[in-house]
């Protein structure tokens, strides 16, 4: 294999080394700088270190809080090509703009499709944690590159084994029920879902079901995405009536936003746990699940010889993490 450079945007330096650490001794690695400047009129100017000559780039940028981080990742990969690189990939632990995937009200942009036009058109391949997909089934229907998508249902389920002696896996909304049953799945532990309706972007009205038949158990509430945190928040408030003991809240993505995260606490979370995919959720008392591993994985499919070729057949393909089932 040619040589590898990890690039890190600003604020992925310590998820760049460890993936470069993940993969020593497997492939020929290195971390280089990509230095961002802003100035004054809000525009960036953006500095890459070459690639060895023939080597491949990698760049590390995950994408909550996109619109800032874009334009200098795009700058950053077109630049990697002019100097050289064989191939430019990215590494993202989360992927943006995948909730608008339709035109939902007239004259609104599909950003899902929007975005991964851009991203398509700057890099050869893409590898992601568990995308936030709805109508959209794969990514290979919007992103004309390569991608691959890891899943943390695995990582879950060992802390969840580690940490909870008897738990009950709850799923605190419809969309959140395919992860809780998969982690549910892989630790033995019983699953229920919470009934949700969102009435607006701020009402959320929920029911959950009797917790008679799982007394003396932990609840674990397992979600994909934690924004506002409003879901979580409801099916802890029904968790505390039905007298229950204090949940943990696991999610994969933890982006938190505004008063999210005080918001869990003061509704009754014991803890809160997540998969590190996401800038800014280093705050006091969050757990993280690490995925380097993973990720140091994925990149060794995605830069090995069997992918150093675009290939459209191959788009979209997901990968599974040690120990997952197929």
């Amino acid at each position: 294999m040619t040589a590898l450079t990890l690039y890190p945007m600003p604020g992925n330096e310590a998820r760049a080394a460890a993936i470069a650490r993940a993969l020593g001794g497997r492939v020929e690695v290195q971390v280089a700088a990509c230095n961002v400047h802003r100035f004054p009129d809000g525009e960036n100017l953006v500095q890459v270190q070459a690639p060895a000559p023939g080597g491949q780039a990698v760049l590390v940028c995950t994408l909550n809080a996109p619109d800032s981080k874009t334009v200098p990742l795009l700058m950053a990969a077109s630049t990697l090509r002019d100097l050289g690189a064989t191939q430019v990939g990215l590494v993202t632990p989360y992927l943006a703009y995948l909730r608008q995937d339709r035109r939902f009200m007239p004259g609104e942009a599909v950003s899902a499709r929007v975005y991964a036009r851009l991203l398509s058109a700057h890099f050869d391949w893409l590898l992601t944690v568990d995308p936030h997909l709805h109508r959209i089934h794969d990514l290979s229907e919007i992103y004309a590159l390569r991608s691959r998508a890891l899943h943390a249902a695995a990582r879950m389920a060992a802390w969840i084994q580690a940490h909870v002696d008897r738990p009950l896996i709850v799923g605190p909304d419809g969309e959140s029920a395919q992860w809780a049953a998969d982690v549910a799945a892989r630790v033995g532990a019983p699953v229920v879902v919470v009934s949700k309706t969102r009435l607006g972007d701020e009402d959320v009205r929920s029911t959950i079901p009797d917790l008679h038949l799982h007394l003396g158990r932990t609840p674990v509430l397992i979600d994909d995405i934690v924004s506002s945190g409003r879901t979580l928040v409801a099916a802890l408030n029904h968790l505390r009536e039905q007298h229950a003991p204090p949940a943990i809240c696991l999610a994969v993505h933890g982006l938190f936003a505004d008063n999210a995260l005080a918001a869990i606490r003061a509704a009754g979370a014991a803890r809160v746990v997540c998969a590190d995919t996401a800038d800014g959720i280093d705050a006091p008392g969050v757990e993280i699940i690490p995925l380097d591993e993973d990720l140091a994985q994925g990149v060794l499919e995605m830069t090995s010889r069997g992918c150093s070729q675009s290939a459209p057949a191959a788009a979209g393909a997901s990968s599974t993490i040690p120990g997952e089932r197929a």
